[in-house]
């Protein structure tokens, strides 16, 4: 083995990247809807970590990461919608018809 093939090594594992990055990027506007909601979750998870140091009521913490669960959803499902609406779009164009199939798999892993 040698030592670029070792220094390939990611994060995720692979020995390619498998950090790509959008070609269009995403709005001042978008980012920062996406970033409050990412920030709100952040802090619901907070709150159910304090709730378990105070020893809450289970139904209480549950109702919070139903809370939090159903966040995280929305927040995957406004993604997948840019990413149909540019990504998937932008491949398409280009005649990379096998971005469908990658686009089927996202939509299982989100439901």
């Amino acid at each position: 083995m040698d030592m670029k093939t070792n220094q390939s090594q990611t994060a995720c594992g692979k020995k390619e990247c498998c950090c790509r990055h959008k070609a269009t990027p995403r709005g001042e506007t978008e980012l920062r809807q996406l970033q409050n909601r990412l920030n709100r979750m952040i802090g619901q998870l907070s709150g159910i970590g304090k709730m378990l140091e105070e020893n809450r009521y289970c139904g209480d913490i549950l109702v919070q990461v139903a809370a939090v669960e159903s966040a995280l959803q929305a927040f995957g499902y406004l993604v997948l919608q840019d990413h149909m609406e540019t990504c998937v779009v932008e491949e398409i164009k280009k005649g990379n018809t096998q971005v469908i199939d990658e686009a089927l798999d996202l939509i299982k892993k989100l439901k």
